[in-house]
């Protein structure tokens, strides 16, 4: 009953879940998260490198994600792209519950490490 109308409430109607609706997170939300794991997954880049940037296929609830990104030199090139991979199936997979099954790293550019004059 409501406070001074007498009127009685009906009991909230429950939706099976099925029938809810669903929860759409945009491409571009899932690149985002990519990009961000891609630089947590790489040491501290050179002033002048560019941050990684990712692109995303979203379909069913798979993601395809590739990752463009600058390294310094040297380096093992292999590693860190493997840990990139890693990072971003992982990372993408745990935010928001999709499978990846395909990262492709694309190194754009290496950065010579500085070295003073001799």
């Amino acid at each position: 009953m409501t406070a001074g109308t007498g009127a009685v409430r009906p009991a909230p109607v429950r939706v099976p879940p099925g029938e809810r609706g669903a929860t759409r997170i945009a491409d571009r939300v899932v690149a985002k998260i990519a990009a961000q794991a891609a630089r947590e997954a790489l040491p501290p880049l050179p002033a002048d490198a560019a941050a990684p940037h990712a692109t995303v296929v979203v379909h069913r609830a798979a993601a395809r994600v590739r990752v463009r990104l600058e390294l310094g030199y040297p380096c093992d090139i292999g590693a860190q792209c493997a840990a990139v991979r890693r990072q971003v199936a992982e990372r993408v997979g745990a935010l928001v519950d999709m499978a990846v099954p395909e990262v492709a790293v694309q190194v754009e550019r290496l950065h010579p490490a500085a070295r003073g004059r001799v």
